[in-house]
C-alpha cells in the first residue's frame, strides 16, 4: 500500500531483458533509507519487490505482464522514474490510498500554463475514466493528484510547480505515456451500490446506469 507521495526521482541504471521478463535496476538515494530485500517499492506507480540492493542501486524483477500493461516496458537507461516506499504504520497520510496495481496506461494530450501552474489533459481508457469524478483522486505515474474535469475520453489535472519539480509529470511531453490508477475507494463504493442490482444488469457505464444515477443523487457525479 502507498499514498502517492513521491520521495524522489530515481534513475534507471539498467534494464536486462530475460525472455518475456526483465531485471530493472534503479539508482536512488532517499529510497535506500530503511529498505531491505523483499520490500515493496512503487516505480512510476507500479508496486515491485526489491530483489537486490548494492550500494546505491536497487534491483527488481519485472514480469512480462507488467511490462506490457504499464509504461515500465518502455524504460531505458538514464530515464527518470518516480519512487515511493510502501506505507508504514508511522507514515504521514498526505495523499490517498494507492495499491500500486495499474488499471491502465494514459497518454498526455495537452499541457497549458495557468498562472504559475499547468493544466495537463490525459487521454485515458474507459476502465479508468469510469471511476473518476471531479475533485476526486487519481494516481498518475504513482503521483497522488486531484481530478479537475472528466471528459468522454480524457481527464484534466492542474500541476503546481512543486509537484512539477519533484516528479516525472514536470518534464513529460505531449504523447508520453503515464500509468493510471483510480482511487480504490471508488471501486468499493461501486460494489456496494451494485450489490442490490437485479441479476444480469449491465455493468457498463452509461447515462442510464443505476450506479451513476445513485452517484448523481448523492452529489458525487
Amino acid at each position: 500500500m502507498f499514498t502517492g507521495l513521491i520521495i524522489e526521482l530515481g534513475e534507471v541504471s539498467g534494464i536486462e531483458r530475460r525472455g518475456q521478463n526483465a531485471r530493472l535496476a534503479i539508482k536512488g538515494r532517499a529510497i535506500l533509507k530503511d529498505i531491505a530485500v523483499g520490500d515493496s517499492i512503487a516505480i512510476n506507480g507500479v508496486c515491485l519487490t526489491v530483489t537486490n540492493i548494492e550500494r546505491d542501486i536497487v534491483s527488481f524483477d519485472v514480469s512480462g505482464e507488467t511490462l506490457l500493461s504499464t509504461n515500465l516496458g518502455g524504460l531505458k537507461r538514464g530515464d527518470k522514474v518516480n519512487l515511493e516506499p510502501s506505507l508504514r504504520l508511522d507514515s504521514k497520510m498526505g495523499g490517498h490510498f494507492v495499491t500500486g496495481h495499474v488499471d491502465g496506461v494514459g497518454r498526455i494530450r495537452s499541457r497549458m500554463l495557468e498562472g504559475n501552474a499547468e493544466r495537463v489533459e490525459i487521454e485515458a481508457p474507459a476502465e479508468v475514466l469510469h471511476y473518476l469524478v471531479r475533485k476526486g483522486s487519481v494516481t498518475v505515474d504513482g503521483i497522488s493528484l486531484t481530478v479537475v474535469d472528466v471528459f468522454k475520453d480524457a481527464f484534466s489535472l492542474v500541476i503546481i510547480p512543486h509537484t512539477a519539480s519533484l516528479t516525472t509529470i514536470g518534464f513529460k511531453k505531449i504523447g508520453d505515456t503515464v500509468n493510471l490508477e483510480p482511487d480504490m475507494l471508488a471501486k468499493y463504493v461501486e460494489k456496494f451500490l451494485r450489490k442490490d442490482a437485479p441479476a444480469g444488469e449491465a455493468a457498463e457505464s452509461s447515462a442510464e446506469d443505476p450506479f451513476l444515477a445513485k452517484l448523481k443523487n448523492a452529489g458525487l457525479a
